[in-house]
């Protein structure tokens, strides 16, 4: 995957954060340019569901291209939302909530929704779709790829990305962001 070798500023500022809080779980610049680059098309309100230490909201505000977009996350963990408060402290567009993301379900719809795939449950489409505004994008990482139709993952069917493939009310693609790693990308209706 081809992608200039300089981060962001506020993406260097994210990590730097995370290595002093200890925390190595956050999406891979792969995953962040994909989000900057989705970030660069929209205005109104976007947001990270779990942010850990902000990484994914960096990334998220390094595409951002004018002050008609806002973005909101939150994190349950206290200290991990204390240390991505730090990085977006004096940035008016950006919101850190020390909650869990469920408080964030009543402050869409959202013109881009950034999730990660490891709860199933709590992603599932039928939860999801009714907090993205038409034309609205929702994405979802941390899934192996997967070249084969239903999707398989650990000699199972992953019907989380099964359901969102099919999902009538989205138009979905997966891509792969790196030779191990594939987010999937699903536009609302």
């Amino acid at each position: 995957m081809s992608a200039p070798p300089d981060l962001p500023d506020v993406v260097s500022r994210a990590f730097d954060v995370c290595r002093r809080a200890g925390y190595v779980a956050f999406c891979r610049n792969e995953t962040g340019r994909l989000l900057a680059t989705l970030a660069a098309t929209r205005e109104g309100l976007m947001a990270e569901f779990g942010t850990g230490c902000g990484v994914g909201t960096a990334w998220l505000r390094s595409g951002v291209r004018n002050d008609k977009a806002r973005i909101i996350t939150a994190e349950l963990n206290p200290k991990l939302a204390a240390a991505a408060t730090e990085i977006f402290v004096d940035d008016p567009l950006v919101d850190v909530l020390a909650a869990d993301w469920s408080t964030l379900m009543d402050k869409g719809p959202f013109s881009l929704l950034f999730l990660d795939s490891g709860d199933p449950s709590a992603v599932a489409v039928d939860k999801i779709a009714d907090l993205v505004e038409p034309g609205g994008i929702v994405v979802l990482d941390d899934f192996f790829p997967c070249e084969m139709w239903p999707p398989i993952t650990g000699g199972r069917v992953d019907t989380l990305r099964e359901q969102w493939l099919t999902d009538e009310r989205f138009t979905t693609v997966e891509v792969m962001v790196a030779a191990d790693a594939s987010a999937l990308i699903a536009t609302r209706h």
